[in-house]
C-alpha cells in the first residue's frame, strides 16, 4: 500500500512538472507569435491599439510638412544669394557675360584691358550708392565706421626675363603689398597711389581686391517670414599666375546671414514665426514619442531572444542560430530611431533658424532632408505585410550580400580606369579634368549619357592621346556596359527567382519558425486556423500575411 501511495505521489509530481512546463513553452510560443504578427493582427487578437502605427503615420505627415515649410523658405535664401552673386558680379567686373567662363567670370589679354578692369572695381564701389539696384552697402563695424576696401598684388621679390634671348633671372620668394583705401575716398586713388599700380606683369603673380558689403533680404517677408541681414565677404583676383599672357579674373562671394540688430515690421510675420515654433516643438514631441516605443519594442525583442535562446538550450541543448537572430534584432526599428534623431536635431536648428540664433540654412537641410528620407524608407515595413510588396523587400535582402561583394571587386576596375583617365586624357578633355569629374563621366558613360560628346570634346591636336582615349573609352564601355553592369542585373534576378520559387514552394524552416508552427493539441490548431481566416477576412484589418510558412521572414 506504501509503494502503490509513493508511485502515486511521483506520478502526480512528475505530472506537474510536466504541465508547468508545458504551460511555459505554450506561453513562449504565444509571445513570439504575437511578437511578429502585424499591427492589425495584434489589435484582431488582443485588442491592442497599434500605437507604434499611429505615430508613425502622423509622424510622416508631420515631418513632410515641416520640410516643405522649411523648403520653400529655404528656396527665398538661396534665390536670393544666387540672384546677389549675379548682381555683384555685373556690377563689378568689367564686360561680364552673365556666363563664367569656364571657373571665372572673365579673362583679359592686354594691360590696357588689365588696368581698366582693375579700376573699373574701384569705380563702381565709390559709386555704390547710385548704382546699386538692390538694399545693399557699405559694411561698417560695430562702432558705426565703414570697413576699408584692401588691395593686394603678389609678385615675385626680384626677376628679369628676356624671352628673344631665353634667358631669366627669378627669385621664387613672393611679396604680397597692400593699401587700403576708405569708401568715401576711393575715388582719389589715382593722385594718391599712382605708384602702387604700376605693375610689372613679368613678376606680378595676381591683384586681390576684397571688401565687405551688407543687404537685406526683404523677399521673405511675403511668405510671413522676418527678413535677414546678409555680410557679403567679395573677392576679386586677377590671377597671372601662368604668365600665359592670359589674365583670369576670378570673383568669389562668401555670404553670411544674421540676425538684424534694429528692425520694425508690422503685419503677421511674428504671429507666423510663433505657430511655427509651436508646430516645430510638436513635431519633436511625436519623435521622440515614436523613438520610445521603438526602444520599448527592441527591448522586448532581446528579452524574447533570450527566452527562446534559453528554451533551446535547456530542451534541444542547441544555440538559436544567426537567421532566427536576425528576426529578432530588428533593424527597421533602428532607422526609426535614427530617422528620429535627425528629425529632432534638424527640428531644434529649424526653431534657432526661425528665432534667429542660428543661420545653418544647409545644415538643417540636411538633417531634417535624411530624416525625411529614413522616414519614408521605414514605410516599406508596413508594406512588407503585403505578399506582393514583400517579394521586392525580400528580395532586395537576399541580393544586397552578393551585390556588395560584386561592387567591391567591379570597383577596383572602376577606379582603376578612373586614376587612368584623370592623368592621360586630363589636360585635353574638360570631363576628366579631376578626379571626381572622371568618376562621374565614367558613371554617366555607363548609364548610356553623353557617349556622342565625350567622344567628340576630345582635343584632337595629339594623335597618340586621341588614339589611346578611344582605346580607353570604347573598353571601358564594353567591359562595363555588357559584362558588368548585366552580371549585376543577374544577380538581383537571381535572387528574385530564389525568392518566387521559395513562396511557391516554401521556405527553408528555422528553428524559430518550426517552433511557432508547433501545436500542442487540435483545438488550438483549430482555434489559430479560425482566427487567422478571421484576420484574413477582415474589411478592417488590410495587412494580409503570406501563405503559412512564411510568417517569420515577413519584414516585422
Amino acid at each position: 500500500m506504501e509503494l502503490l501511495v509513493r508511485y502515486l505521489d511521483r506520478s502526480n509530481s512528475v505530472s506537474s512538472v510536466t504541465t508547468l512546463d508545458a504551460i511555459k513553452e505554450e506561453t513562449l510560443r504565444d509571445d513570439l507569435k504575437y511578437y511578429f504578427m502585424s499591427p492589425c493582427e495584434k489589435y484582431r487578437a488582443r485588442r491592442h491599439i497599434p500605437w507604434k502605427l499611429g505615430v508613425q503615420i502622423l509622424k510622416i505627415i508631420m515631418i513632410t510638412t515641416q520640410l516643405i515649410l522649411f523648403g520653400l523658405n529655404n528656396q527665398l535664401v538661396v534665390s536670393y544669394k544666387e540672384e546677389n552673386m549675379m548682381a555683384l558680379k555685373n556690377l563689378f567686373v568689367k564686360d561680364y557675360s552673365g556666363v563664367d567662363e569656364d571657373d571665372y567670370c572673365v579673362a583679359v589679354y592686354t594691360q590696357h584691358d588689365v588696368y581698366d578692369s582693375l579700376f573699373h572695381v574701384l569705380d563702381q564701389y565709390s559709386q555704390l550708392g547710385r548704382l546699386a539696384v538692390g538694399p545693399i552697402s557699405y559694411a561698417e563695424d560695430e562702432d558705426g565706421k565703414m570697413l576699408p576696401f584692401t588691395i593686394c598684388k603678389k609678385y615675385y621679390k626680384r626677376g628679369s626675363v628676356e624671352p628673344s634671348d631665353e634667358a631669366y633671372d627669378i627669385d621664387a620668394q613672393l611679396e604680397t603689398v597692400c593699401i587700403t583705401l576708405d569708401p568715401k575716398t576711393v575715388n582719389q586713388w589715382k593722385t594718391q597711389n599712382s605708384s602702387f599700380f604700376q605693375l610689372d606683369f613679368y613678376r606680378l603673380v595676381d591683384v586681390t581686391v576684397t571688401f565687405r558689403l551688407n543687404g537685406i533680404n526683404l523677399q521673405t517677408v511675403r511668405s510671413r517670414e522676418l527678413p535677414d541681414c546678409y555680410s557679403f565677404y567679395i573677392t576679386i583676383t586677377f590671377d597671372n599666375q601662368c604668365h600665359s599672357g592670359k589674365v583670369k579674373i576670378f570673383m568669389d562671394i562668401n555670404s553670411e546671414s544674421s540676425a538684424c540688430r534694429d528692425w520694425k515690421i508690422s503685419g503677421t510675420a511674428q504671429k507666423n514665426t510663433h505657430y511655427l515654433l509651436v508646430f516645430d516643438a510638436f513635431v519633436i514631441l511625436v519623435c521622440l514619442t515614436s523613438a520610445v516605443l521603438c526602444t520599448r519594442s527592441i527591448v522586448l525583442a532581446v528579452k524574447l531572444l533570450q527566452r527562446f535562446s534559453r528554451f533551446l538550450h535547456e530542451n534541444y541543448n542547441r544555440k538559436v542560430c544567426e537567421d532566427d537572430q536576425g528576426e529578432f534584432l530588428n533593424g527597421w526599428y533602428v532607422l526609426v530611431i535614427v530617422s528620429d534623431l535627425l528629425a529632432i536635431i534638424g527640428s531644434i536648428l529649424k526653431m534657432e533658424i526661425q528665432a534667429k540664433s542660428l543661420t545653418s540654412y544647409d545644415v538643417c537641410s540636411i538633417f531634417l532632408g535624411t530624416s525625411t528620407l529614413m522616414v519614408w524608407v521605414g514605410v516599406i515595413r508596413y508594406l512588407g505585410y503585403f505578399q506582393k510588396y514583400n517579394v521586392l523587400i525580400l528580395t532586395m535582402k537576399a541580393a544586397f550580400p552578393k551585390v556588395l561583394r560584386f561592387c567591391c571587386c567591379a570597383g577596383m576596375i572602376y577606379l582603376g580606369y578612373t586614376f587612368c583617365g584623370w592623368i592621360v586624357l586630363g589636360p585635353y578633355h574638360e570631363k576628366f579634368e579631376g578626379l571626381s569629374r572622371v568618376a562621374e563621366c565614367l558613371f554617366s558613360l555607363v548609364n548610356g549619357d553623353d557617349m556622342f560628346t565625350t567622344f567628340a570634346q576630345l582635343k584632337d591636336k595629339n594623335t597618340m592621346v586621341w588614339l589611346f582615349s578611344r582605346a580607353y573609352l570604347y573598353s571601358f564601355i564594353s567591359l562595363f556596359i555588357y559584362m558588368v553592369l548585366s552580371l549585376f542585373i543577374a544577380l538581383i534576378t537571381d535572387a528574385y527567382e530564389t525568392i518566387k520559387n521559395y513562396q511557391k514552394e516554401g521556405f527553408p524552416l528555422t528553428d524559430l519558425q518550426k517552433f511557432l508552427r508547433e501545436q500542442r493539441d487540435s483545438s488550438a490548431a483549430e482555434e489559430s486556423s479560425q482566427t487567422d481566416a478571421h484576420v484574413r477576412g477582415s474589411v478592417f484589418c488590410c495587412c494580409q500575411r503570406a501563405p503559412e510558412g512564411d510568417d517569420v521572414i515577413l519584414i516585422s
